[in-house]
């Protein structure tokens, strides 16, 4: 099929293309095949990616609209135009996902695992429910009233409340309007509650906390009837608007973007299925989004589903087979990394190798004499990061420890604010990136004093340094001693911390200054090479597709007879196989137990392969408005290995999925003996030591 007979842009949106993304995730929620408790987890993934979404992507072009702003983007839509597509395919994808989740509730059911009703509880978890709730629940809540004399209280953005329509228990004749007031479900509870079953039951039962409050609410309004009592729940814009330039301080400036998030531009309301018209009423005039109020059949926020596995005991049938990351063979072998790594390079890949080999890099780093300085980038770090402690034991023995914490990664700029502050405390110099620039990159430096040379110990990674999000997302890091890669990082620091700037780099490629054009020049490459008859093919791993300038590449490279096959998680404004642009490019994305994350990108280069690790997606902003890496593979053993990878991704006729031309996926299906990458990867003895075996 041409692009005219299908009277369609050359790209896909970007946002539409974010939307069947998550209908995927959703689907992973639906498949018969997925282990129950696993089910309810991607259901909770599905309603953290529609906050996220919508707080950012959905309020810019809330932002747009009300700007006036109407011209097309390069695929096509205004943003009115696409506003109200967006609407119409996210309430699509919310009716399936509580369609989902009241047939995943009957299935726990039958698993003797229960959310209860208040009334449905018998006489031992009321009395429990009694008790916990004049204990735990009642000292924290808050109820406000809305009235001429008090107005409508600060609604937190992402909260579940509680709208309550009263009238007066005794009717007085002159007030015949009924009353209203919220209350906040308290986030500092967990959402469910486990009940006490008899002693020898197989029963496992739970009660949302809102069931608890929504029985006992006249305890917060004596004198007053209860009418009605429904759940709300509001999204705000919380993306942020920080000065850079004017700030005296970048840290001060974010933490008072930070709260003004609180009050960001109502985007989306979400109510419960027959609230009360009065309430709804009250809401719809506080918040003004009469044009994006969804309508719930169940339980707002199903995030909390994210939890239920933890809390079920037993049941191993219900949950995916245990995969316990390996310690990186090498290094088990001989502990010393110092030693290891001036013999070879060493890959790890995550979640299949232990992240504690990082933690234990730098530990090591920390108390051996002869090393001089550590120098690291950090991102997104987890609320208890190893990480953390080992940079402040590094600096407390005396060690020059330079730590980049970008404050501007989005929804954990909290955290990474009091880690700075931590590592400043313990003696580290922490440094907030460049001007303008999100610090992306993943870049470890250790310099150790070796007789008279100094000796340069580089960790690059695809992902973050984040030991909780190694054992959920695919990842790799590279260990080197290559010297034109660590004279390229230490010039990359001095260009962070300093007034450096480097003209040529001898191996990595950074990004916004050098990426781009780096990647045209390589797929550029191949499309001479096909030209010329010699082996031309592109792989590309990552996880979204959305510059337009290397769309275009890629499109010409195709015409040109360049095979591409991209893998690719998420968004993807590429349309593959049209005829007469893209015949020769495929699309793929793998949603499974663990988040593809890895960026890899591999170049056929007439028969004398290439490949490249990264931290950047093929996104404008990757490209142009933040500080990436790209960093070549040299050694043959490691290349092969990712190559192996990068197969395995490619054989997946499992959970892959293949991108259409009209933007939306189907699954794969072939006479090949299924193969399904992540758990034919856990086997990590088999392919690391004989990578050729994989595929056999």
């Amino acid at each position: 099929m041409t692009l005219t007979e299908m009277n369609g842009s050359r790209y896909l949106n970007r946002d539409l293309s974010w939307v069947e993304f998550n209908r995927r995730v959703l689907q992973e929620a639906k498949d018969p095949s997925t282990p129950l408790l696993e089910r309810a987890k991607f259901l909770s993934i599905v309603s953290s990616n529609l906050d996220e979404f919508i707080s950012v992507r959905l309020a810019g072009i809330q932002d747009q609209i009300r700007a006036g702003y109407s011209k097309k983007d390069f695929t096509g839509y205004t943003p009115a135009g696409l506003y109200k597509r967006l609407n119409s395919r996210i309430s699509g994808i919310v009716a399936e996902q509580y369609r989902t989740f009241r047939d995943l509730s009957r299935q726990l059911n039958k698993e003797n695992i229960m959310f209860l009703n208040y009334e449905d509880l018998n006489v031992t978890q009321r009395k429990s429910m009694e008790v916990y709730y004049h204990d735990i629940i009642f000292p924290v809540l808050t109820p406000m009233a809305v009235d001429q004399s008090r107005p409508f209280p600060l609604v937190h953005n992402g909260f579940v409340y509680l709208s309550v329509v009263l009238k007066r228990a005794v009717l007085t004749p002159e007030k015949d309007e009924p009353y209203f007031a919220i209350v906040q479900i308290p986030s500092n509870l967990s959402r469910f509650i486990p009940l006490p079953q008899h002693t020898n039951s197989k029963k496992q039962s739970f009660i949302l906390i809102e069931e608890v409050i929504r029985h006992h609410i006249q305890t917060l309004f004596s004198g007053y009837t209860p009418l009605a009592v429904d759940e709300f729940r509001l999204t705000r814009n919380a993306d942020l608007t920080i000065d850079e330039d004017g700030a005296e301080d970048l840290l001060e400036e974010i933490e008072k973007e930070l709260r003004k998030r609180r009050w960001g531009a109502p985007v989306r309301l979400e109510i419960q299925k027959g609230i009360h018209p009065y309430a709804l009423e009250m809401l719809e005039e506080e918040f003004e989004v009469t044009n994006s109020v969804f309508e719930i059949e169940g339980p707002l926020d199903l995030s909390f589903l994210g939890k239920l596995s933890s809390a079920v005991k037993g049941n191993p049938k219900l949950r995916y087979p245990q995969i316990e990351p390996v310690y990186p063979i090498e290094f088990e072998e001989d502990d010393n990394f110092f030693k290891v790594l001036k013999e070879k390079d060493v890959l790890v890949y995550h979640p299949y190798e232990s992240f504690d080999a990082v933690t234990d890099f730098i530990l090591q780093a920390a108390e051996d004499p002869m090393v001089m300085a550590i120098k690291m980038t950090l991102y997104r770090v987890s609320g208890n990061s190893p990480l953390i402690k080992a940079l402040a034991s590094a600096a407390e023995s005396g060690k020059q420890v330079t730590v980049v914490v970008e404050l501007k990664a989005r929804f954990d700029e909290e955290r990474n604010i009091a880690w700075a502050r931590t590592l400043e405390k313990a003696g580290c110099h922490v440094v907030y990136g460049l001007i303008g620039l999100k610090t992306h990159a993943k870049i470890l430096l250790v310099v150790r004093q070796e007789g008279r040379d100094l000796k340069r110990y580089v960790h690059i990674g695809t992902g973050n340094y984040n030991d909780t999000t190694a054992r959920l997302y695919t990842d790799i890091g590279l260990f080197t001693t290559d010297t034109a890669i660590g004279e390229d990082a230490s010039e990359l620091f001095n260009l962070i911390t300093g007034y450096s700037s480097a003209d040529r780099w001898q191996a990595v490629t950074p990004a916004p200054t050098d990426m781009k054009d780096k990647l045209f020049s390589l797929i550029r490459r191949e499309a001479e090479h096909a030209a010329a008859g010699r082996p031309a093919k592109i792989i590309a791993k990552m996880n979204s597709l959305s510059n337009q300038e290397m769309i275009d590449e890629l499109y010409d490279a195709s015409q040109a007879g360049v095979n591409i096959e991209l893998i690719i998680r998420g968004v993807c404004c590429l349309r593959p196989g049209v005829k007469g642009m893209s015949e020769l490019i495929t699309v793929r994305s793998i949603i499974d137990r663990f988040l593809e994350h890895s960026r890899i990108y591999y170049f056929e280069n007439g028969g004398k392969p290439e490949v490249w690790i990264s931290s950047a997606d093929w996104m404008t902003r990757n490209l142009t408005r933040r500080l990436e890496l790209m960093c070549p593979v040299y050694k043959e053993d490691t290349r092969d290995t990712i190559v192996q990878i990068l197969l395995l991704s490619l054989a997946d006729n499992v959970k892959a999925k293949r991108l259409i031309q009209n933007g939306k996926y189907e699954a794969i299906t072939n006479d090949h003996q299924p193969c399904r990458s992540q758990f034919a990867a856990s086997d990590i003895t088999m392919w690391k030591n004989y990578p050729s075996s994989i595929l056999n």
